[in-house]
This record gives structure tokens, sequence and C-alpha cells, in this order.
């Protein structure tokens, strides 16, 4: 089990990575280097030897692997990024990049999302080091730039450019998973990621007859990419259900003690309540319109007119997606992928993840795990062209009135020390036997 150690240096390595400011606005507006070596510093004291790798100036990557006691085994990936999105200080309770212990909370940006799991990586490989530990199977760290935007500077890179370091690697555990859900009925479920939405991020283009805004136009191109825009904002996709999710929604409903209809699983949906938060996002594709930006003076009629589209496709529905964008957009209007990458599936009854489910419920016996399927994307989007089957797996145990998903990204981001505590040793117990 990890040492008391683990635990103090737990909360101040998240404390600490979250005061290195790695804002990632987009655009190769981020510098991730200082947290890269803030990382590879605590590896280098467990007896590791960790690589920086860049492929731009600033945006470091850390990559080191801890040897396993059985050569035959596969390797295991264990991945966290380390750049974190946008926050308005005004905003905050606490200054976002203070890293604040204050009433057993640790405040900032990356709370959650993810140098609280960066923190519990370091922490557990560290007292591993302590204790004269080692895995089953070689372990594969690594910590990415970039994941909150392309990926390009971060896990694409390191999959392109650096294979070899992942040599051996058939799974990979990274965020989004082995939280406390609270279903407001006194229910704990812990969700397992075994999946993951494709990533389609569109540009539309509108062109038109640029003129006079007194005169009659019929080619306006603010037009045409309104109609465009408001087409597939109302469109009702059609049901798919994935493995994933279907294995989500029967486990569900044999927890509430639901026969699990498939014919209707809008109405299944219903019946499992809050619960229902967990999969409804992921039983059809999804295209939500985000950003416009047309014209330069109000009597100007422009010649083109643009918008962008947050797209998300379930495993097997992409060949629907493009399709129906092509159908929505009409003749009109042109599209494109600013932004495009895998939906990812992964088996719920691989050892692996039998693997993660004892090690919850080791240390939350009153919880339910549960696999499910994440409605956006992760670094395991790149990491699978390496072939490497990824799943969400970073455990936190949660008090009721804390909404974990509402933090991601949000503001007043936080998580209690407790439950940073519980991460370790869940992560320590799973890791030893995997």
């Amino acid at each position: 089990m990890a040492d008391p150690q683990a635990l103090d240096e737990v909360v101040e390595f998240t404390s600490g990575l979250i005061r290195i400011d790695t804002t990632n606005r987009g655009g190769g507006d981020c510098r991730e280097r200082p947290a890269a070596e803030y990382a590879a510093e605590r590896l280098a004291g467990a007896g590791l030897e960790p690589r920086l790798l860049e492929r731009t100036p600033g945006r470091t990557n850390v990559v080191a692997r801890i040897p396993g006691t059985d050569p035959s085994a596969d390797a295991l990936l264990v991945h966290g990024h380390l750049d974190v999105v946008p926050a308005e200080a005004a905003d905050w309770s606490v200054h976002p990049f203070s890293g604040e212990v204050r009433d057993g909370v640790v405040w900032g940006r990356g709370a959650v999302d993810m140098k609280n799991m960066d923190a519990m990586i370091l922490a557990v490989v560290r007292s591993w080091a302590r204790q004269g530990v080692r895995p089953r199977r070689d372990l594969v760290i690594a910590f990415t730039a970039d994941e909150e935007a392309s990926a390009e500077d971060g896990s694409g890179f390191l999959a392109d450019d650096h294979p070899e370091l992942f040599e051996g690697c058939t799974e990979g555990i990274s965020e989004s998973g082995a939280f406390t859900f609270h279903d407001g009925a006194g229910r704990q479920i812990y969700p397992i990621a075994a999946g993951e939405r494709g990533t389609g991020w569109l540009k539309l283009t509108a062109r038109g007859r640029a003129g006079h805004g007194s005169k009659v136009n019929k080619e306006n191109a603010v037009t045409r990419l309104a109609a465009a825009v408001t087409r597939i904002g109302e469109h009702e996709w059609p049901l798919r259900l994935t493995p994933t999710v279907r294995a989500a929604l029967t486990e569900l409903a044999a927890l509430y003690g639901i026969e699990p209809d498939f014919r209707d699983v809008d109405r299944l949906l219903e019946k499992l309540g809050p619960a229902a938060k967990l999969v409804e996002a992921t039983v059809r594709n999804s295209a939500n319109p985000t950003m416009l930006d047309a014209g330069y003076k109000v009597n100007v009629i422009p010649g083109e007119a643009v918008a962008h589209v947050d797209g998300r496709y379930l495993p097997g529905g992409e060949e629907e997606f493009t399709a129906t964008l092509d159908r929505l957009t009409g003749p009109d209007v042109a599209w494109k992928f600013a932004h495009h990458e895998v939906a990812l599936e992964a088996p719920v009854d691989a050892r692996l993840f039998g693997l993660m489910r004892d090690a919850v419920r080791e240390f939350a016996p009153e919880g339910h795990v549960v696999p499910y399927c994440m409605s956006g994307g992760t670094d395991a989007k790149q990491f699978s062209r390496l072939g490497i089957t990824g799943y969400g797996f970073a455990p936190l145990k949660l008090p009721e009135d804390l909404d974990y998903q509402a933090l991601f990204h949000g503001v007043d981001e936080r998580v209690p020390v407790e439950a940073l505590h519980f991460g370790v040793r869940v992560l320590d117990r799973f890791l030893r036997t995997a």
C-alpha cells in the first residue's frame, strides 16, 4: 500500500503543478516546459530516467519507463496532460493558479483536469521507490503537452515521432474515470471509461455576393450560413448504441431494478433519473454550433461568412456523421474538418477492466462500478495509433455536494484532499496488480 508520505506528496504535487500556469489558449499559445521539468525532477527522485521531448520549443513532454518483474508481459501506459484551459481570475473565489489548500480542499485550474492525476502518478511512483516495489508489467509514464487543443505538440507528436518509447504497450489509462457519481438517492456510482466519441471540429464557409446592405440580395452569405447553422443545431440525431454504452445501460438498469428495454432508450434514460447523465450524451452523434464570424460593417453584405461546429461521433458513426453534415449544410455552404480524431471503444470484459473495478471496490465497497463512454476525448485517441487500448481511470472519492463534471473547465475548480488520498490508494492497488 502507498506509504503515508505519498498521501502528503499528492497534495503537495497537485498544488505545486497548479501554481505553474500552463494555460493552453490554442494556436500554440502555451508553455508546458516548467511543469514538465517539475514532473521530471520528481520522477528522477524516484530513480527513473525521464526524457523531455519537444516538437516546438517550450511545448514539453515527459516519458519514463518502469521495468516490470515479468519481462514477457505487455507494457501499460499511464498518462496525463500538463496543460489546462484558460481561467478568468475575476470569476473565481480564489486565484486559479494559487494552488491554495483551504479547509481540506486544493483549489485551482487543473485540480480535476488533470493535474490531480499527474500528482497521483508521481506520488505512487515515488512511494514504490521508497518501498522497493516493482510492478508486474513495464509501466510507461507519460506527461503530455497540448491535450487541451490539437495534441499536435503532445501525444500526437509522441505517437508519430517517438513510437519506440511505447514499445510493448497494449493498454493505457488516463483521465475521466472512477470518480464518485452521486445519484441523489444514496447510491455512489463509479464510472470507468471504456470508450470515447470521435472528434469532428468543423469549419463551415458560406459564400455569396457582396453588396450594399440596403439592396435586395438573394445570395447573402450570412443568410446562407445562418440557415445551415440552424439546421445543424436543430437536427435530431438517430439512436446509435455501441457495445460500451449498451453495457453501461445494462449495468445501470440492473442497479435500479429496471428491465433494459433497448427499443425505447429515451424512456429507459428517463427511468434512470440523474444517473442518465452518465450515458445520455453518448447514445447519439452530436453537432453543436459554437462560433460565428461574418461581416465588417452593418451596411455591407459580406461575400463570406464562417461558423465553427463542435461535432462528436460514436464508434462506427463517422460515415453517418459526415453524410448528415453534407445534407444539413446544403449546396451553398462548404464544410471541412478543422480537427479530426477517431472514436474509441475498449472491451469491458477485459482483465484490465476487472482489475480497475476490483481496486475501486476495495476502497469504496459501497460503490457501484459501471462502464461508460466519454462524450469528449483524451490523449488516448493519439496513442491508439500505436495499438494502445485506452481507458479512463483517475480515481477520486468525492462528496455529494461537489459536482465533478461541472468542475471540468468550470469556475472554482477544486478537489478534496481526501479524494486525492483515495486516488493514490486505488491507483497504487491497481498498478501493482495490472
